[in-house]
Parts: structure tokens; sequence; C-alpha cells
């Protein structure tokens, strides 16, 4: 019997919730993915939780960082699901990744960093071109920090350019995308469940 994993996405959207949101989309869609490999989890948007700006675990009064900073130590799969804007991460999503960037001084009982054993992933959606450079930005952060990546460990969606077609605006999702997230929440299950059971040496 395979062991029940837990995903946290975080959705790095500039609009605050209700408002549609592809990234919050893409991101829906990496959950239900991974569902069919026993991984459950959450979305949450980032913009609606008052994160601060900042390099350290918590930034003090009114930091919304620290909550979710614990549902991600408290996950083995974390994604990151971003927008496209002018050929880059949104502001959002590059201040999760400053905020992640504390987790270089954190360590286990074994001086390994907590975030060994965890794996990450990035969904990225937008009107241009540009998913390949910001995967490649997202991932390598991430595994700076300590998270490892899964073959294959990213899904996109990038519409016409100079057009105005998003992500949620399909009234059927794009299968060569639909295709691609499926294996992302493939692999990514996999390598997390792999690591679950043995994690890196100290």
């Amino acid at each position: 019997m395979t062991s029940t994993l837990r995903a946290l996405v975080l959705a790095c959207s500039l609009k605050p919730s209700p408002q549609e949101s592809s990234s919050e989309a893409i991101g829906r869609d990496v959950l239900g993915a991974l569902a069919e490999h026993d991984v459950t989890g959450e979305l949450i948007r980032v913009v609606d939780h008052g994160v601060s700006f900042g390099v350290t675990t918590d930034e003090g009064e009114g930091d919304g960082w620290p909550p979710l900073r614990q549902k991600m130590l408290n996950a083995d799969i974390l994604v990151i699901a971003t927008p496209i804007w002018l050929g880059q991460a949104s502001s959002v999503c590059k201040m999760v990744l400053e905020r992640l960037d504390a987790e270089l001084g954190e360590t286990d009982d074994e001086g390994r960093k907590i975030t060994f054993g965890k794996v990450a992933a990035v969904a990225v959606v937008g009107n241009e071109d540009g998913a390949h450079h910001v995967t490649a930005q997202c991932l390598q952060a991430l595994n700076d920090v300590g998270f490892s990546v899964a073959a294959n460990g990213s899904t996109y969606w990038v519409g016409e350019a100079m057009q105005a077609v998003d992500y949620t605006d399909h009234d059927e999702k794009p299968e060569k995308t639909v295709q691609t997230t499926e294996v992302l929440a493939a692999n990514t299950a996999h390598l997390a469940r792999l690591l679950k059971g043995a994690n890196y040496p100290a």
C-alpha cells in the first residue's frame, strides 16, 4: 500500500481572491493530477496572506509568511504556480523565492537542510513566451535551497504572442499541457515517496 503524501501549491498571482486567476487554475490542475497518485494538498494564493518582503523565516509583526512556511514544512511537495509578466515570474513569486532563501541556514538534527527530502515543481502560465526562462529561474532557486526536482518537474501554458487569451478562457484544457501536468504529477509523487522513505544522508 502506498503512503499518502501532502502537497502545498503556492499560487503567485498578482490578483487577490476572488478574482479569476490562471496561475491558480493551473495550480489546481496540478493538485488534481497529484491526487491520482495518493497526494492530498491545498492551494494558497500568496497575495491574500500579507507576506512581507525579506529573507528571514519571520519578518516580525504582520508578516504572513510564518504560517505558510509551516504548511510548506508539513508538506512533502511544494508547487510554485506563477504567471509571466514581461517575460519574468511575478513579483509575488520572486518574493516567495526570497523568503525561501532563509532555508539555507535551517538544518535538522542531523545537519541537513530541512528542505532535504522535499520535492518541488513549477507551473507557469502567460500570454507570451518566457515559460522556459521562468521555469529555469524557479527550479534552480528551489534546488539551491534544498528541494529536489523530479524529471519533467514543470508544466506550462503560454498563449499566442500579443493576444489576450488566458488559460482560464479555454473550455477544454490544452491537451499538451494536460499531458505534461500528468507527467509532472507522476514523477514528482514518485520521487517524494522515495525520499520520504529514504532521505539524503546526513
